[in-house]
């Protein structure tokens, strides 16, 4: 079996040292080394993690096969605290929609079902050394692409259905600028260090989309605390202003503010 055709669920299948062996073998294909395959829980069930090292980057396995993608907003059950938390922005005049489902429906990317193949991420994120029209052929130089905005969204969900990657919930005590020690500064359950600051804007193939945070926008904007931590939702995407200001004029300048989650293969 190639890596490509790796699904989600014969991943689980394999016990650590078939893992082993079939991630070896990945990463000679690659011309890179295994550096570890280690077991965490996930969903209520063992999942492995293995991280591929080429060229002094590492890249972490994602499986793939037919996955479901995106969040509805209407089969969600917000908690009392975070749509009161919502009505506070709103006061304050921030906020798109009357209540927090129209908001959510605005900025994440809707419910459906994609086929995907397995790919090797980067397990970090890397800022941009030029425009982001630039970035493509630069990767490509390297043996690597952007990911697409599926493959990104999967990566950094790993399945989970939920609002964020570690759950519905999030702090709202404080912003995840304020909460260094918060649920998303640990690892991703694939071993990506992914949706971790809101001050990050990741790039893929999708230019209407931006990835990860917004630049640091609602930390800088003082809208509330619960979209303060939206930017870090697996299904965001941002404003469309905000995806149209990175891909302008404007952006073009300053590109060194973005970054992108380079793919192997």
């Amino acid at each position: 079996m190639s890596l490509a055709d790796l699904t989600f669920d014969q991943w689980r299948s394999f016990d650590l040292p078939a893992a082993r062996r079939f991630a070896r073998r990945v990463a000679e294909s690659t011309g890179g080394r295994l550096v570890a395959v280690e077991t965490v829980e996930h969903l209520g069930a063992p999942l492995h993690r293995a991280r591929v090292e080429r060229g002094g980057q590492e890249f972490a396995l994602v499986p793939g096969g037919t996955v479901t993608l995106g969040f509805d907003p209407e089969r969600w059950r917000p908690a009392p605290e975070q749509e009161a938390d919502y009505r506070e922005s709103l006061e304050q005049g921030f906020g798109h929609g009357p209540d927090l489902r129209s908001h959510l429906a605005l900025l994440l990317s809707p419910r459906r079902t994609v086929t995907l193949g397995a790919v090797l991420m980067a397990v970090e994120d890397e800022r941009l050394t030029e425009p982001p029209a630039a970035v493509p052929a630069l990767l490509a130089a390297r043996g690597l692409r952007m990911p697409g905005p599926d493959e990104w969204e999967h990566a950094c969900g790993a399945g989970a259905d939920t609002l964020f990657r570690w759950g519905d919930e999030c702090p709202l005590d404080r912003i995840p600028y304020d909460h260094p020690a918060g649920p998303q500064r640990e690892l991703n359950a694939l071993g990506l260090r992914i949706a971790y600051d809101t001050y990050r804007s990741e790039l893929s193939g999708d230019r209407t989309a931006v990835h990860g945070g917004d630049g640091g926008e609602s930390a800088c904007g003082g809208y509330g605390a619960l979209l303060g931590w939206l930017p870090l939702a697996t299904a965001h995407r941002g404003h469309p202003e905000y995806a149209a200001f990175v891909y302008g004029e404007e952006g073009e300048d300053l590109y060194g503010e973005f970054s992108v989650r380079p793919v192997l293969g």
